[in-house]
């Protein structure tokens, strides 16, 4: 029988119990997309994370446990903290990802995992005529953030007491809604949440992809390239970005819940 070294990591936290669960496949070889799949809907997390040596440095895959996703923040962080805390890879190894997103890396600065990922381009967006009725809301701002639709609402509050309805977000035509607004503290520069109930996901907890678009969205509005975004879901997280260029720096920690194997 053979073993697949897995990990249950929290992402964008420093403490268990927070954050972005992900799971983290070790694996020694390329397994089938089917195969995959099925273990994400297994795990049933908003992502399970399949990473694979290559020649030059790794391959790394992410599944919801409905579809494969091509991009995801939470899990390439946890992946890259599990690979350097249990020794796989040495912290001040810089990490390059093969992806369906480009080459992905991880970076260690001595306290956080810094992620380089490609900035998500941004276009002003027509209402969807049923966006209004899923949020209960009428958005300030509605734009197209690459596969998602980013949506700025009026105030914070507003983001936090959220209640949209899922069937009908379920029904546009997009990977998921990032709802955002200026944050009212000082420790954060704005707020978000995200919801993807059309890949399996009605609430993702931190969203590293959504980051993405949010920073490049906020950084003329806010003058700064560098902000703090937290994300306003039940967990709650903490993401650091930085705008360079077309890319995005995402800051952030993970700690590890669970070691185990997966039996096949």
């Amino acid at each position: 029988m053979v073993t697949i070294p897995c990990f249950h990591v929290d992402a964008f936290t420093d403490k268990r119990f927070a954050g972005n669960p992900a799971v983290v496949c070790l694996l020694a070889e390329s397994r089938p997309a089917r195969w995959m799949q099925a273990v994400a809907a297994e795990m049933n997390l908003s992502e399970t994370a399949f990473v694979c040596p290559t020649k030059r440095g790794f391959s790394l895959r992410w599944f919801t446990p409905s579809v494969e996703v091509a991009l995801c923040g939470h899990a390439t962080l946890a992946t890259a903290h599990v690979l350097w805390s249990e020794g796989v890879a040495p912290e001040n190894q810089l990490l390059e990802f093969r992806t369906k997103s480009g080459v992905l890396t991880a970076a260690h600065d001595g306290r956080h995992v810094v992620l380089d990922f490609p900035a998500q381009p941004l276009a002003t967006k027509k209402e969807p005529a049923e966006l209004a009725a899923a949020l209960g809301r009428k958005p300030r701002t509605v734009m197209s953030a690459g596969a998602d639709l980013l949506v700025e609402l009026g105030t914070e509050n507003l983001v936090r007491k959220l209640r949209p309805d899922l069937a009908l977000l379920r029904k546009l035509r997009c990977r998921g809604v990032i709802v955002t607004a200026k944050a009212v503290s000082r420790r954060h520069d704005f707020v978000s949440r995200f919801f993807g109930p059309a890949v399996g996901v009605d609430e993702d907890p931190v969203t590293g992809s959504a980051h993405c678009a949010l920073a490049p969205f906020w950084q003329p509005r806010l003058e700064k390239n560098r902000m703090v975004g937290y994300q306003a879901s039940t967990r709650g997280g903490e993401v650091d970005v930085e705008v360079v260029g077309d890319r995005v720096l995402l800051r952030g920690s993970a700690v590890t819940v669970v070691r185990g194997e997966l039996l096949t």
